[in-house]
């Protein structure tokens, strides 16, 4: 039964991992036939060869909304990065500019290390916000404007409202 389950999740890497690395082959290289025919060899290829590192792609949910989950996922994202940088915008020019940095904990509900990576991510890639460490399920991220959670009584509690559970939300529809 271990040996089934095993091949399973072989098969279930080895497949997503081959897709990802075809859809980063067709956004770099021009649409001809051939180049989609070397673009599936090459991925196949790149999947063989590191399948045993992809261990963590067995987080992922991998079900028939997974494309809509993602794609989800970077809406909200794309949403948060352009609001992110208009109000850094903002503050930047602002005469007092108006910034109260701190590094604040913020605690995450995902259990996986390759949904924690994305969180991380996604909260780094987001103008204002930095992720300095990640230790269990407490995340150190520099915040440039603390004002939101200056009088609140549980702090984490306020900054993980702020800052991780919007995203959290979309990363575990297809991150287990």
């Amino acid at each position: 039964m271990q040996f089934y389950q095993n091949l399973r999740a072989f098969q279930r890497r080895f497949i997503l991992a081959t897709l990802s690395f075809l859809a980063l082959w067709l956004l770099l290289v021009p649409f001809t036939l051939s180049e989609i025919i070397v673009g599936i060899g090459v991925a196949i290829l790149v999947t063989y060869l590191s399948l045993a590192q992809l261990s963590y792609l067995d987080d992922v949910k991998l079900d028939w909304r997974f494309p809509v989950n993602v794609i989800e996922y970077l809406a909200y994202f794309l949403y948060c990065l352009i609001k992110a940088n208009i109000d850094l915008a903002r503050r930047i020019v602002h005469p007092q500019l108006p910034i109260n940095p701190h590094i604040v904990t913020v605690e995450t509900r995902l259990q996986s290390a390759l949904g924690k990576l994305l969180l991380a991510n996604s909260i780094t890639l987001t103008p204002g916000t930095l992720t300095v460490d990640v230790q269990g399920q407490q995340l150190q991220v520099h915040w440039i404007d603390t004002t939101a959670i200056a009088g609140a009584e549980d702090s984490v509690q306020c900054a993980s409202e702020e800052i991780v559970v919007a995203f959290e939300k979309y990363l575990e529809k297809f991150i287990r």
